[in-house]
């Protein structure tokens, strides 16, 4: 047996049962994504998709994008575009949806360290990532479309494995939560008192007194916007540097770089694509059309809807909308004001696919995803790009 066994906790069964029993509703009468330019991405790898975050503390303008890009992709498993996100999404059972274990994962995504970013792109594999990190996430509506400083790694990893940066731009999703403001003293006490990166006001308070609002989202129409591709060893040499080992200043002048032309275009785009955030007229049609499912897109169905679908991929379906209420009983804390004690409690007295009742610690963290994935001990299966490239590569030693 391989020391370093191959793993990939992306199970395609999940979010494609999600999104066709849940999501789609959600997705295409609430949320009424638009994609422009995406015909000049290639079908396959290498890419990196670099887009902006929206700034509000759960991310759906990723989560929609990415089962956007994987529609597209016809639901193929080899298609999906990875997304890398901060670890703390998974190792915090409040940052996954719902707290549904192993989300983040499960739907796809990668755990961003240098290392994980260096391994998968040198498997010429297709990824999503946001280089504004987590002060991205937490910006708040009063920093909306402002661009916080990029991370360099994107720079260096990108021109050293010859990957072209494809920028993406997200418009209205900072409408979705326009009642979230943060300020740095309350941030930088945040930090030190707590650990928290960042409090939004007053729309954390609400998520702490209901769970539900944690997860809330208006209906904004998410426009998504691909640009042109971006050439970063090009811009690592008008640095000065070498791209292939670059020093930190050409690192950071090119991150900059990138930045700055992605805010000037943001900018174009809000004007064009952001007028009306919510298109209120297109969003009525919109529920008019969906007829009697048009309920299942709105959010305060949502907690029972995602959690259930998911716990029944173990269990079996519900005989009824009621049989539906009375086995997720428990979800209503989610509901209830200053619930989160009781979400967290009845997580631990319920039993599987409920809860974490039975299992030993290490058994809880597995099954909450409550690790940190590294690509070295842990790596992913061959990708088909990766598994051409190699066979090219020993066709050509051959000859």
């Amino acid at each position: 047996m391989s020391e370093n066994p191959a793993i990939d906790p992306f199970d395609p069964t999940f979010v494609k049962g999600l999104d066709h029993h849940i999501m789609q509703d959600i997705t295409d009468h609430y949320f009424r994504p638009m994609m422009v330019g995406f015909e000049k991405l290639p079908k396959e790898g290498p890419s990196l998709l670099t887009a902006n975050h929206s700034g509000n503390a759960f991310p759906f303008d990723g989560m929609i994008f990415d089962l956007m890009l994987w529609r597209k992709e016809g639901y193929r498993k080899q298609g999906k575009v990875r997304g890398v996100f901060e670890k703390q999404l998974s190792v915090t059972w409040w940052m996954r949806l719902y707290g549904i274990n192993n989300f983040w994962r499960r739907a796809g995504g990668i755990d961003l360290t240098f290392e994980n970013f260096d391994t998968l792109l040198a498997q010429k594999r297709r990824l999503l990532y946001f280089p504004e990190g987590v002060p991205g996430i937490g910006k708040g509506f009063n920093n909306r479309y402002k661009l916080q400083r990029f991370s360099t790694s994107f720079v260096i990893l990108s021109a050293r494995h010859h990957v072209p940066v494809y920028p993406v731009y997200i418009i209205n999703a900072e409408w979705s939560i326009p009642f979230s403001y943060t300020f740095a003293p309350v941030d930088r006490i945040m930090q030190k008192t707590l650990g928290v990166p960042f409090l939004p006001l007053p729309a954390a308070i609400l998520g702490m007194i209901f769970p539900f609002a944690w997860y809330f989202s208006l209906p904004v129409r998410m426009v998504y916007v691909l640009g042109d591709p971006i050439d970063t060893r090009s811009l690592l040499e008008a640095a000065g540097g070498d791209p292939d080992n670059p020093s930190r200043e050409a690192a950071r002048s090119a991150a900059d770089t990138i930045r700055a032309d992605m805010q000037k275009e943001l900018t174009r785009l809000v004007d064009l694509h952001g007028k009306r955030p919510f298109g209120v007229r297109h969003f009525f049609k919109s529920m008019l059309r969906s007829r009697k499912r048009w309920f299942r897109a709105l959010p305060i169905t949502w907690p029972f809807a995602i959690v259930g679908f998911e716990r029944d991929l173990e269990r079996g379906p519900t005989r009824s909308l009621w049989h539906r209420f009375y086995r997720d009983w428990d979800v209503l804390a989610f509901y209830l004001p200053f619930g989160w004690p009781l979400v967290n409690l009845l997580r631990h007295l319920r039993k599987p696919p409920c809860g974490l009742r039975g299992l030993s610690n290490k058994q809880k963290r597995v099954h909450q995803g409550q690790y940190h994935w590294h690509l070295k001990t842990h790596p992913l299966p061959h990708s088909e790009t990766q598994i051409r490239a190699e066979e090219n590569s020993h066709m050509e030693l051959g000859h």
